[in-house]
């Protein structure tokens, strides 16, 4: 089962949302929280699977909770999604910096909703790649002369090319077929990579390649 936390100050979205995970098979809404210090109190007492963060609340703001989240050695294996209004929206690429698995705008269709919070609890980046390119693109592109990751130097030839392909918002299947891999070969570099550059998941992956200059915005051609 997987377990959600609900992080909205509106008590009519938190309903919204809560009425249609509820009545999944898999899904259950443990505990709701108004703002960004509730959520911090909610995540040690119900130890959820997944949190759905909103950006703007009153106390504490979502950016500020992501990062207390992800930083605490308690709740090692939690993940974020943002919630948002605004797809293009500068809070959302720091949470993104800061760990977060994806984000989901709020009107989003109650389908979206149940695949994004399966994807995520699965350890997978919830990367819609017209819109999060896009994101990313518009403010990593306000770097004028990225500075190279000495991280990057840990990578091999091949592994900067799966990650250049990760960037472009290409799936482990398509990465495989770009490269004549099979898809477990294909997985296996994209993993290999996240634990050489010490990033969560796949969104930060994607961030690092376009901070470090390996990508750029002109490749996010939708």
């Amino acid at each position: 089962m997987i377990r959600v936390l609900l992080v909205d100050d509106q008590r009519l979205v938190r309903a919204g949302f809560k009425s249609i995970l509820d009545g999944e098979h898999d899904i259950t809404v443990v505990a709701e929280a108004a703002d960004g210090r509730e959520s911090l109190e909610a995540a040690h007492e119900h130890k959820p699977d997944v949190v759905l963060m909103d950006i703007r609340m009153p106390v504490m703001d979502g950016l500020a909770a992501t990062r207390h989240l992800l930083e605490d050695p308690a709740l090692t294996g939690i993940k974020v999604v943002i919630l948002t209004t605004f797809d293009l929206d500068e809070d959302v690429y720091g949470a993104l910096r800061a760990g977060a698995s994806g984000f989901l705008v709020k009107d989003t269709e109650p389908e979206e909703l149940i695949h994004g919070v399966r994807v995520v609890a699965r350890g997978d980046a919830l990367l819609a790649p017209s819109i999060t390119r896009r994101l990313i693109s518009e403010f990593a592109g306000r770097v004028a002369r990225p500075a190279p990751s000495p991280v990057l130097n840990r990578l091999t030839e091949r592994e900067r090319e799966v990650m250049s392909l990760v960037a472009a918002g290409l799936s482990n299947d398509d990465i495989a077929k770009e490269l004549v891999l099979s898809p477990a070969t294909a997985k296996t570099h994209v993993s290999r990579i996240m634990t050489k550059v010490d990033v969560r998941d796949r969104a930060q992956l994607v961030v690092l390649a376009y901070e470090s200059g390996m990508v750029t915005p002109r490749w996010l051609t939708p």
